[in-house]
């Protein structure tokens, strides 16, 4: 494959606002799924996703030149190990969010500290979504992505086999729900999050109940509590008011392990450091790197006892 040029190289970045639309607008009209049984003509696709034959086709070919979709002959499309990926839980609903609701936020991103949601929607990001209950489920729905992951990943730590593990803002409880199998019968969990979350309450099962609640104001009394992806949504001062609230509810020997990333130093490509930016956009929230987390954990009752990229281990003290 023939290297970039530095100018190849600038004008290509530039294409990323107008990919990450395509994709969303691809997920919206659910192409991978209407592609789920064999190649298709953009002529039939455009009937089954209710579309424009001539624009449905210049997206799909712009994105065919990605490696997302193929175009097997003129006008006629296939899905790739790319675009299948949308076929999967929790990816297509993300795809959907990163093109359209995200994308016109990031859109207004400028270099004022401030969120840009609220500018681009006339609501901030939460009230936004509690408005907007479609959207709140495809929120609720693209947080399943990763689940098995990350529930392999608390389950490989050390566990006594009879806690009270509470997943604040645990959404639809799909962390919970995936983790608790790979635990001792007698591990119990709490989905607290919010009433309006979008949940199904029998997948729950006996092991998992859902509390409804703010952690601005309280959480449950538990012995192991799961920040799944929650602190990066905040500014440090709110964040710093979700840590305090758990540590008035927990015990002195409770643990609490944080999902989340570590920025990296270096100037390494990596996503985190793009994912920083949506934060800033959404809800003037941030990505955190060590020495950030170590402070945020210090000042409000935890001692740090793992940070690593992923998972960050701490402990009251």
């Amino acid at each position: 494959m023939t290297e970039l040029s530095p100018r190849q190289r600038f004008y290509d970045l530039m294409d990323g606002a107008l990919v990450s639309r395509a994709l969303g607008l691809a997920a919206e009209l659910r192409v991978a799924h209407a592609l789920a049984d064999g190649p298709r003509s953009v002529e039939e696709l455009a009937a089954a996703c209710g579309a424009n034959a001539d624009a449905l086709r210049r997206i799909l070919r712009a994105l065919a030149s990605e490696g997302v979709f193929e175009e097997v002959e003129p006008g006629v499309f296939a899905n790739t190990e790319v675009s299948v990926q949308l076929l999967e839980l929790g990816v297509s609903e993300f795809a959907y969010l990163f093109g359209g609701v995200f994308h016109r936020a990031a859109g207004a991103l400028d270099a004022s500290g401030e969120a840009t949601f609220p500018r681009a929607h006339g609501q901030g990001f939460w009230e936004w979504l509690a408005s907007h209950p479609d959207d709140r489920a495809a929120f609720d729905t693209a947080m399943v992505d990763g689940a098995g992951p990350r529930a392999d990943r608390l389950a490989a730590l050390e566990w006594r086999g009879d806690e009270t593990v509470v997943d604040v803002g645990g959404g639809n409880g799909s962390l919970l729900v995936a983790l608790l199998p790979r635990l001792p019968d007698g591990v119990h969990g709490i989905v607290f999050d919010l009433p309006e979350t979008v949940r199904d309450e029998p997948t729950l099962g006996d092991r998992i109940e859902f509390t409804a609640g703010s952690f601005f104001d309280s959480v449950p009394r538990g012995d192991v509590y799961i920040l799944g992806t929650i602190l990066h949504n905040w500014p440090d001062e709110d964040a710093a008011r979700i840590l305090r609230t758990i540590r008035a509810a927990a015990p002195d020997d409770a643990r609490l392990l944080v999902i989340d990333s570590v920025v990296p130093a270096g100037n390494e490509r990596n996503p985190v450091k793009w994912l920083d930016l949506l934060m800033l956009a959404l809800f003037a929230g941030r990505e955190r790197d060590e020495a950030q987390w170590r402070a945020l954990l210090a000042e409000t009752g935890f001692e740090p006892v793992s940070i690593r990229t992923g998972l960050i281990e701490a402990v009251c003290r």
